[in-house]
C-alpha cells in the first residue's frame, strides 16, 4: 500500500485545485471595476447604410481622460503620451464638432459619455433635420416644393448624430456614483503633472459591444438568407418590428381615424424617454379615448372612430406605412376608401400660450371634394375648443404637413385630415429623439417629500393641460363620428393623465399599471420607461399602451378566470368582435392578495413590420428597412494598467517560469521511479 503522507498530498493538491477554481472570480472582482448601469451606442442598418457604433471582437481599451472642455481634447489628439484614449465626455460637449474630431483620430479607443445635469440649455438632438425624409408624402412627384423639408426645416437643432457610422464603442453612462468613481480613479492615476505625462499604473476602460452586421440591410438579409438555407450560421440582424394598436372598427361604418405613434428614438440604445415627441400625445389620445367612452350616448353614434396608435414611426414610418399596406391587400378589417377623416396628434405638451396648431396638407386641399371635407373638420376642430383653455388655430393653406403618420395614409389615397401640434413651423421641442426628452421637459413637477403611491394620484399643471387638449379632440371626434348633443359634458380626467404620466415616464412598477395587466406579464413593469421599438415583440410600451386603453374604454364582465380565458366556450362572448383579458386587479385593503376581473374590449394588436420584409424588397424605397445588428455582449469596465515595458518583463520573467517548470517536470518524471520508490519492508524475506 502507498504511504499515508501520499494520501495527505494528494488530498492538499486537490484541496488547493478546488480552492483556486471557486477562486477565480474574485481575483476578477479584485482587478476590475464593472459598470453596471450603461447604455451602448448599437448598429443600426437600412438599404445603404450602416449607422451606429461598435468595439471589436474581443473589447476596446484605452487610458482614460477626462474631457470637460474643449481644451481638453488637445491632450487625447495630440499631447497625451500614451494612446489609445478612452474619453469620459461631459454631456454639454456630446455634439457634432466634437464627435467628428473625435471619428476622424486613431488615438480613440472609445467613449463614454456622462448624462448632463440639468440638461443642455442650447438643446440636443441628435436625429435628422428633415425627419423620416423620402418616406413621407411629399416627392418630386406631389409637393415638390414642400419635398426635403424645402419650405420648413421641422428639427433645427437635428445634428444627425445618430446617423452617423463610428468604427469605436460609445456608452451612456446613467449612474452618477459610476462616472465619480471613474473620475475618481483619472484623479489617482491620470492627471498629467506639471505638463508631463502621468507615471504607471494607469486607470483604463474596456468597452464590448461587437456588432456582427455590417454594411447595410440588403447584404446582411442576403447573407442571413443563405446561411439560413444551408443551416450553417445564425442570422446576425433582427429586423424592427413591433405590433401597432388600433381600437378596431368596423368597416362598413365609414370611421373617423384618430391617431398617433408611440416609439422613440435615441443615441442610444433603449434610452428613448419620449415625453415630448411619444408620450405626451398617446398619453392625450388614451385620456380622449376616455372621454368620449364616458359620453351618455356613445352607443348611440352613427360611426365608429378607429384610435389608433402606431409602432416604429421614429424609422420612417414602419406601423403606419404596415397598416396603409394592409388595408390595400384587404388584409385590415377596414379599407381606405372606408375612412371617413383623419386626425393626427404629435407633440402638444410645449405649447405657447395654449395654442394647438391645425395642419393639413396643401396639396390634397386643391381637389375641391376633400377641400370642402377638410373645412368642416377644421371647423369642428375649432368649434369644439370653444369654452376651452385651448386656442386652435390654422398652420396656414401654404404650410405642409409635418412628418407625421397622416402622410403615409395621403400617399395612398387623399383623405381629409389635420394633424394637430404645439408648433407652427419648428418643433418647440429642443431635444426631439434624445435622452433628454425627460419630464422635466414638459415641465412634469411634483411636490418633495411625495410616496411613490402619493406621486402617482397627484395632478400636475403638465397633467391639467394635456386634460384640455384630450377634452377638445374627444368632443372634435364626438362630432366627427356623428353626435348631435351638447359636449359639454365630455370631459378628459386630470387624475387619469396623472396616472399614465407618472406610468409612462417615471415609473412603470406603480400599484395603477399592475392592476390592469395580466398576471403572466407583469415582469414588463421595469422602473424606468422606455419606448424604443426594439425588435422584441411587443416591446412593454405596446403591452401597456394596450392594455391601458382597454381598461379605459372597455368593460368589465361578470366571467370566471376559465370562461375569460376561453370566451369561445360563452356562447354570448362574441369572439370575433371582442378581446378579453383577466387582469390582476386591485389589493385588497391591508392585504396582499389581489381582485382579478374580465375586461372586454375591442382593442388589438396588428403587426407593425415593415411590408418590405414581407415583400423581400431589402433594398426598397417606398417602405422602411430599418434593422438591428445582433451582437454576443454588452458590457464595460475599468482597472488599472501597467506599462509596455513591466508586461514585457513579466512576460518574459513567466515564460522563464513554465520553462523551467517543464524542466523540473521532466526531470521528475524521468527520475520518478528513484524519487517515489516505496521502501521495502524490513521484515520481508526473499528466497
Amino acid at each position: 500500500p502507498l504511504p499515508a503522507w501520499w494520501g495527505l498530498l494528494r488530498g492538499l493538491l486537490l484541496a488547493a485545485l478546488a480552492a483556486g477554481s471557486c477562486q477565480g472570480n474574485s481575483v476578477e472582482r479584485k482587478i476590475y471595476i464593472p459598470l453596471n448601469k450603461t447604455a451602448p451606442c448599437v448598429r443600426l442598418l437600412n438599404a445603404t447604410h450602416q449607422i451606429g457604433c461598435q468595439s471589436s471582437i474581443s473589447g476596446d481599451t484605452g487610458v482614460i481622460h477626462v474631457v470637460e472642455k474643449e481644451e481638453d481634447l488637445n491632450w487625447v489628439l495630440a499631447d497625451g503620451p500614451h494612446p489609445p484614449y478612452m474619453i469620459l465626455l461631459d454631456g454639454n460637449l456630446f455634439n457634432r464638432r466634437v464627435m467628428l474630431q473625435l471619428k476622424g483620430t486613431s488615438r480613440v479607443s472609445g467613449l463614454a459619455v456622462a448624462i448632463a445635469k440639468p440638461s443642455p440649455p442650447q438643446g440636443f438632438s441628435p436625429g435628422l433635420k428633415c425627419p423620416n425624409d423620402g418616406f413621407g408624402v411629399y416627392s418630386k412627384d406631389y409637393g415638390p416644393q414642400f419635398a426635403h423639408c424645402n419650405n420648413t426645416v421641422w428639427n433645427p437643432l437635428g445634428s444627425g448624430l445618430s446617423y452617423e457610422d463610428f468604427d469605436f464603442p460609445i456608452f451612456l453612462l446613467e449612474d452618477a456614483n459610476e462616472t465619480q468613481v471613474i473620475k475618481q480613479c483619472y484623479q489617482d492615476h491620470n492627471v498629467p503633472r506639471d505638463g508631463s505625462g502621468p507615471e504607471y499604473p494607469l486607470c483604463a476602460m474596456q468597452l464590448f459591444s461587437h456588432m456582427h452586421a455590417v454594411t447595410s440591410t440588403v447584404t446582411c438579409m442576403r447573407r442571413s438568407s443563405l446561411q439560413s438555407t444551408f443551416s450553417i450560421n445564425p442570422e446576425v440582424i433582427d429586423l424592427l418590428s413591433q405590433y401597432s394598436i388600433p381600437l378596431s372598427a368596423c368597416a362598413f361604418l365609414t370611421p373617423p381615424v384618430h391617431a398617433l405613434q408611440i416609439d422613440s428614438h435615441s443615441f442610444f440604445w433603449n434610452i428613448a424617454p419620449g415625453a415630448e415627441s411619444a408620450v405626451s400625445s398617446f398619453v392625450t389620445h388614451l385620456a380622449a379615448a376616455e372621454a368620449l367612452h364616458k359620453a351618455s350616448d356613445v352607443h348611440l353614434l352613427q360611426r365608429n372612430i378607429m384610435f389608433t396608435f402606431f409602432q416604429g414611426e421614429t424609422f420612417d414610418y414602419i406601423g403606419s406605412s404596415r397598416m396603409v399596406y394592409d388595408m390595400e391587400k384587404d388584409k385590415f378589417p377596414l379599407r381606405l376608401d372606408n375612412i371617413h377623416s383623419f386626425v393626427e396628434m404629435n407633440q402638444v405638451a410645449l405649447r405657447n400660450a395654449s395654442v394647438l396648431w391645425m395642419h393639413t396638407d396643401p396639396v390634397s386641399r386643391l381637389n375641391k371634394s376633400v377641400e370642402v371635407q377638410v373645412r368642416i373638420l377644421l371647423d369642428i376642430l375649432s368649434n369644439s375648443s370653444v369654452g376651452a383653455n385651448v386656442t386652435l388655430q390654422e398652420a396656414g393653406y401654404s404650410q405642409p404637413l409635418p412628418p407625421s403618420s397622416f402622410q403615409r395614409f395621403l400617399r395612398a389615397r387623399h383623405i381629409p385630415g389635420v394633424v394637430l401640434t404645439d408648433h407652427r413651423t419648428a418643433f418647440q421641442n429642443r431635444y426631439y429623439q434624445s435622452m433628454y426628452d425627460t419630464p422635466e421637459n414638459i415641465q412634469m413637477q411634483y411636490p418633495e417629500g411625495l410616496s411613490p403611491e402619493e406621486t402617482l394620484e397627484y395632478v400636475t399643471d403638465t397633467a391639467k393641460s394635456l386634460a384640455e387638449v384630450a377634452t377638445v379632440v374627444a368632443r372634435a371626434l364626438y362630432r366627427l363620428a356623428g353626435g348631435a348633443n351638447n359636449t359639454s359634458a365630455i370631459q378628459a380626467d386630470p387624475k387619469t393623465v396623472s396616472r399614465m404620466l407618472y406610468g409612462f415616464l417615471i415609473k412603470m412598477n406603480n400599484s395603477w399599471f399592475q392592476s390592469i395587466i395580466k398576471p403572466d406579464i407583469k415582469g414588463i413593469l421595469g422602473d424606468v420607461p422606455q419606448h424604443y421599438v426594439a425588435v422584441s415583440s411587443p416591446v412593454n410600451t405596446t403591452y401597456l399602451v394596450q392594455y391601458v386603453l382597454a381598461n379605459l374604454t372597455g368593460t368589465v364582465v361578470n366571467l370566471t378566470k376559465e370562461e375569460c380565458l376561453n370566451p369561445e366556450k360563452t356562447p354570448s362572448s362574441e369572439k370575433e368582435l371582442y378581446e378579453y383579458a383577466w387582469v390582476q386587479g386591485s389589493l385588497e385593503p391591508n392585504s396582499t392578495a389581489r381582485v382579478p376581473y374580465c375586461v372586454r374590449s375591442t382593442v388589438r394588436l396588428s403587426k407593425a413590420l415593415s411590408p418590405a420584409f414581407e415583400l423581400r424588397q431589402w433594398g426598397s424605397t417606398e417602405y422602411s428597412t430599418w434593422t438591428e445588428s445582433r451582437w454576443k455582449e454588452i458590457r464595460a469596465r475599468i482597472f488599472l494598467v501597467a506599462s509596455k515595458e513591466l508586461e514585457i518583463i513579466t512576460l518574459v520573467v513567466g515564460i522563464a517560469i513554465l520553462i523551467f517548470s517543464l524542466l523540473t517536470t521532466y526531470f521528475i518524471n524521468a527520475k520518478a521511479d528513484v524519487l517515489f520508490s516505496i521502501p521495502r519492508d524490513p521484515g520481508a524475506v526473499a528466497y
